[in-house]
């Protein structure tokens, strides 16, 4: 198994005395009610601890498709709802932190983790909207309403999953409603138990030997509460587990549903009485679907292998907006080259060394299998020095560099005479071009294979970036003024604007075409949701057959890249 749970040996003969025992040693004193501000203390404990967490939920993703990463995914949706909070006075009463958590939630979840989290949530605080404070009473009903929409929004429950333990947590704090501490303990303590016993109930997670993903996160939702009801102590963060997939018979993969590839989301706008034909068309369609909401707003998620069907089936209901599309099978091999490139093990035969700027895009790199990372980019050339050192710190024989910006490549074609490896140059000019070249790159293959399959692939993908003039100039496109939104193309200046919004829409337009099928969407320095948005309301409208991924690159001057392939 693994250490995430620390489990006490609980006498189950007298299990209300023992609850009773650890609320008085930690009680001093308890509160016999939740306020508006003990609401909104516990719902930042629990996205902070989320947000410690994360990578150890990641780790523990093995069912029943990694869609998108579940930790990750979680804290994203509590970011929002913070967020959300963050923009209420203080002190606001109950009523709008409640109505703020559910509307932030349901707008901000992220993957099939985050949306039955919102619904959770949101089924915790709908019986709040007249009240001043939450007791007991209301706290046991907030618990039990979490755990039934929960279960309403997913068309197939599994037991041994988020489900299981919110389903504990609600019973636990029903069975042990005399105060407010003795409830949120019981609650506690029964998801603890229930997350321990999922392996039992999913032969999957057994045969990795890890607890549920969604239920780890959810435990700490417990956690937050015992904090704020009696200071209990939180949690700390654990060593990330050792996971071990059990290989499948490709005759069995290929069979389930469970092996769908694309995970699609979006928000929609319709009508509620047709939201029921809806699902009934979804199911058809794929599996893991969830759906959420109410009041003609939804947020929609759905394992499945038609995209277009998936996003048409909504048409008959109303607008889908925000469409996220993500390929479920490329994670998977991108979680299982992150778990090797965290382990590190034996060098390749050839590595990779890349040049990149930002914090997430360099996460990326990684995650891809890349060895080593050289921060640098526009404005930040990495000396010779230091692209000697990375190749060197690769520990192969032979190595390959993508410099990802014509001025570093000129400095990256002089290390192989300064080093006692074979060292090839991709020639890429962009961080989305590397990313790309990266999809060909076979560790046992040699460097000069590896320079001409990635070189290949890197050709393929379009590439274009939006950034703010530091002077004027006069180009093909019109007349620059410092301060202008600008969008690069590799021919040049291909768009100019006053806003950021209307800039990266006017490069998309540029570079999009209807053969492409992918978009890449890489967000910097500068960035904003609700741009972000608009470029995927455009994308959707102008260029329904392509599919995008956003990722937080987190490069400096840059707000966006963009890359069709």
């Amino acid at each position: 198994m693994n250490n995430l749970l620390d489990l006490p040996t609980l006498p189950v003969a007298n299990i209300s005395e023992y609850r009773r025992t650890i609320v008085a040693s930690l009680a001093m004193p308890t509160i016999n009610s939740l306020t508006a501000n003990d609401l909104e203390r516990a719902v930042r404990v629990f996205a902070a601890l989320l947000g410690e967490h994360r990578e150890v939920i990641n780790r523990l993703n093995v069912y029943p498709v990694p869609d998108g990463d579940t930790g990750t995914n979680m804290s994203l949706t509590m970011t929002s709802v913070v967020q959300e909070l963050d923009a209420l006075p203080d002190p606001a009463p109950l009523k709008d932190v409640a109505a703020a958590i559910a509307r932030a939630s349901l707008m901000g979840a992220r993957g099939n983790s985050g949306v039955i989290l919102s619904q959770m949530l949101r089924g915790f605080v709908q019986g709040l909207v007249n009240e001043e404070a939450l007791d007991v009473e209301q706290l046991v009903a907030g618990l039990v309403r979490a755990d039934e929409m929960a279960r309403a929004a997913v068309s197939n429950p599994v037991e041994g999953t988020i489900l299981s333990v919110a389903r504990a947590g609600a019973l636990g704090a029903q069975s042990e409603h005399e105060h407010l501490a003795t409830a949120v303990v019981a609650a506690r303590d029964a998801a603890r138990l229930a997350l321990a016993l999922t392996p039992e109930q999913l032969p999957v997670l057994k045969q990795a030997g890890v607890v549920d993903s969604g239920g780890t996160g959810l435990l700490l939702w417990f956690d937050a509460l015992c904090h704020v009801v009696l200071d209990a102590p939180l949690p700390p963060t654990p060593a990330l587990p050792d996971v071990h997939f059990a290989s499948t018979p490709e005759s069995e993969s290929t069979s389930t549903l469970a092996q769908l590839r694309y995970e699609v989301m979006f928000l929609l706008e319709g009508d509620d009485d047709r939201v029921a034909a809806f699902r009934a068309a979804w199911e058809s369609l794929g599996d893991s679907i969830v759906i959420v909401g109410g009041d003609g707003l939804y947020n929609c998620h759905i394992h499945t292998d038609l995209i277009g069907a998936s996003i048409e089936a909504a048409l008959d209901v109303g607008r889908p907006s925000k469409i996220r599309v993500t390929d479920l099978l490329e994670q998977v091999g991108e979680e299982s080259m992150h778990r090797a490139f965290a382990d590190r093990g034996p060098s390749p035969r050839t590595s990779v060394v890349a040049v990149v700027a930002g914090e997430g895009a360099a996460a990326l790199y990684r995650s891809l299998g890349v060895r080593e990372v050289v921060i640098g980019g526009q404005t930040m050339n990495p000396s010779t020095a230091e692209l000697v050192a990375a190749v060197k710190a690769s520990g192969s024989s032979e190595v390959v560099i993508l410099p990802n910006n014509k001025n570093i490549r000129p400095v990256a074609q002089q290390i192989d005479a300064l080093v006692d490896a074979t060292v090839r140059v991709v020639p890429t000019n962009s961080v989305l071009e590397g990313l790309a070249a990266m999809v060909a790159y076979q560790a046992d293959a040699d460097a000069q294979g590896n320079e001409k399959t990635m070189s290949d692939f890197a050709s393929r993908i379009v590439t274009g970036e939006v950034t703010r003039a530091v002077r004027d100039t006069t180009t093909d496109a019109g007349e620059v003024h410092v301060g202008d939104w600008i969008g690069v193309a590799r021919s040049g200046i291909c768009a100019i604007a006053s806003s950021l919004e209307t800039a990266l829409i006017d490069l998309a337009t540029f570079l999009g075409e209807e053969q492409h099928e992918i978009l890449t969407v890489l967000e910097g320095e500068g960035s904003s949701k609700s741009t972000t948005d608009a470029l995927l309301s455009f994308v959707a409208e102008r260029f329904p057959a392509i599919d995008v991924e956003v990722h937080a690159g987190g490069q400096p001057l840059y707000p966006y890249l963009l890359g069709f392939e």
